[in-house]
Parts: C-alpha cells; sequence; structure tokens
C-alpha cells in the first residue's frame, strides 16, 4: 500500500470522528478495519497508531484551524474539508518525516476527489495561513 492510499485509508477512518463519541473511536476502528480491503498488518498498525495520534491532539489541531480560517470555525465548516484539515495540520506540526509541501498537496488532492467544486481551494488557502 503506498502512502498516498495509507493517507486516503487514515482520511477515511478520521471523517468517522465528526459521526461518532469519543468513547466509540476504537470501536469505529475496528469497524473500519474489518469493512476495508485487508490490510497489511504493518500498514494497519500505522494505520491505527496515526488515527490515535490525531484523534488525541484534535484539540489543538482544531485550535490551530480556528485561528487561521478567517470567517469560519470548525464548527461550520464541511466535514471533508474539516477532515483533510485535521490531517494534513497533524502531519505539519507533528510529522517531521512529512514535508510540509507534500502535505498540503496529499490534502488539496484529497479534496479534489472527495469535497466539493470549492473544497481544494479552501483547504489550500487554509493551510497555507497555517504554515
Amino acid at each position: 500500500m503506498s502512502r498516498r492510499e495509507i493517507r486516503e485509508q487514515i482520511f477515511k477512518m478520521l471523517f468517522r470522528v465528526e459521526f461518532h463519541d469519543e468513547e466509540e473511536y476504537r470501536q469505529q476502528l475496528g469497524l473500519f478495519m474489518e469493512e476495508s480491503a485487508p490490510i497489511e498488518e504493518e500498514n494497519r498498525q500505522y494505520i491505527e497508531g496515526k488515527f490515535q495520534d490525531i484523534t488525541d491532539k484534535l484539540a489543538e489541531i482544531d485550535a490551530l484551524i480556528n485561528e487561521n480560517a478567517t470567517g469560519w470555525k470548525t464548527s461550520r465548516m464541511g466535514k471533508v474539508d474539516l477532515t483533510l484539515l485535521r490531517l494534513a495540520v497533524y502531519e505539519i506540526k507533528y510529522e517531521e518525516s512529512i514535508p510540509t509541501g507534500v502535505a498540503i498537496n496529499e490534502a488539496v488532492e484529497l479534496a479534489k476527489q472527495y469535497g466539493t467544486d470549492d473544497s481544494s481551494s479552501f483547504v489550500n488557502g487554509v493551510l497555507a495561513k497555517i504554515v
């Protein structure tokens, strides 16, 4: 599984955060893994670990997004856009092995695939302000 495919899996799992209480995250992670195509153990552990790291830092990540999304708050953002911003902000701030440009580009590409016509420019604009 490529890094892009892994990132997409993390995005899909992280998207569920908006629909479930924090106490349900572990259960949702298990269900997601059962529903997904078979994932190698190494990739599975990476996805689970990254999901846990992101959800542990959600308050910090959301605060940073709220500070930089002019005229928007996370509570009003589209769920796809918010999820992509959370993933990219985590990668930019906490993943030293991922170059900032890669994190931004990948978020924009996923926004084109999963978001609205305006998602990619919105995500790019907010991330540009953060960096």
